[in-house]
């Protein structure tokens, strides 16, 4: 997206604003490499702020000694004692977020710590998204290790990665930003298709994700997880039951997956465990859900 100066000038083309809030706890595995990609950027962060959420590990020590002296980096300790997992991120996150007015920038980016991004992914993003407006929340795709192998997760075409999410202000804004609890990332997405922004990941931008998900609960209590998530974000049966089948074949642990997901959506469904959507924010999920069964049936 090309525009001319008022001078008369030639083209000049646009330079968006951008803030990254980095929430970390005992990263010193990944975070001394994260912080070097972030650097490497072509466009980097207008902004930074890394919150370290009560690190009992080398984290502290590293993302100081690759910090230091540098001017639009700033670093908060929470001093926090306990991290619930699925909210945690969020609950710090915004901790950073409330230290820096958002107006001031014309993208908020959460991005974890784990992750190691190509020099022009923030630079590659942003002009995508400069370049159609409808856009709200976008990432890359992200890849992982399984079984010796650097794998490419597939993800719904309106999804975001949690791992790396670039929002435009105004949709943030538009969303009452990120919910604190488990969900947030599928939660974000519906609130910002129901009021008509475009949510979605580019295929051939890729990241890398250091520390496979589920690692840190296990891959069992993780189908759970997502069976809980899915009850919270207002999923209906019908899907359920297709993802459930899938994971039965294709998921680790063979066959105990899909069980584990249906578990964790009757858990709080027969606990009556309050949703995190109201009814249209439900009926629109579903719609998107449906729209992908379908297709998929072709």
């Amino acid at each position: 997206m090309i525009s001319t100066n008022e001078s008369g000038g030639s083209p000049t083309l646009p330079n968006p604003s951008y803030l990254v809030v980095t929430p970390v706890k005992d990263e010193d595995a990944h975070i001394g490499s994260m912080i070097k990609s972030v650097l490497a950027q072509t466009k980097r962060p207008d902004k930074w702020v890394i919150v370290d959420d009560g690190s009992t590990d080398q984290t502290p020590e590293i993302i100081a000694a690759n910090t230091a002296g540098i001017a639009w980096i700033t670093v908060l300790n929470t001093k926090s004692t306990q991290r619930n997992l699925g909210s945690a991120e969020v609950i710090a996150f915004d901790k950073g977020l409330g230290t820096i007015q958002i107006d001031d920038f014309d993208y908020i980016v959460k991005l974890d710590g784990d992750v190691n991004l190509e020099p022009n992914y923030f630079q590659e993003i942003l002009a995508r998204m400069e370049s159609e407006k409808s856009y709200g929340i976008a990432s890359g795709v992200y890849r992982e290790m399984h079984d010796g192998n650097w794998v490419t997760t597939k993800m719904p075409p309106y999804h975001a990665a949690g791992a790396s999410k670039v929002v435009r202000r105004e949709c943030f804004k538009a969303i009452e930003g990120f919910v604190p609890k488990k969900g947030w990332d599928t939660l974000d997405e519906i609130r910002a298709g129901l009021k008509g922004w475009k949510t979605g990941h580019f295929e051939d931008i890729v990241f890398t994700h250091l520390k496979p998900e589920g690692i840190a609960m296990g891959k069992l209590s993780t189908h759970f997880f997502h069976g809980e998530i899915y009850y919270q974000t207002g999923g209906g049966f019908l899907f359920l039951v297709v993802k459930a089948v899938h994971r039965v074949f294709f998921a680790k642990p063979f066959m105990i997956g899909g069980v584990a997901l249906i578990l964790g959506y009757l858990v709080p469904l027969i606990t009556r465990k309050p949703r995190l959507v109201n009814d249209e924010e439900a009926s629109f999920y579903n719609k998107m859900l449906n729209a992908r069964l379908f297709k998929f049936l072709g």
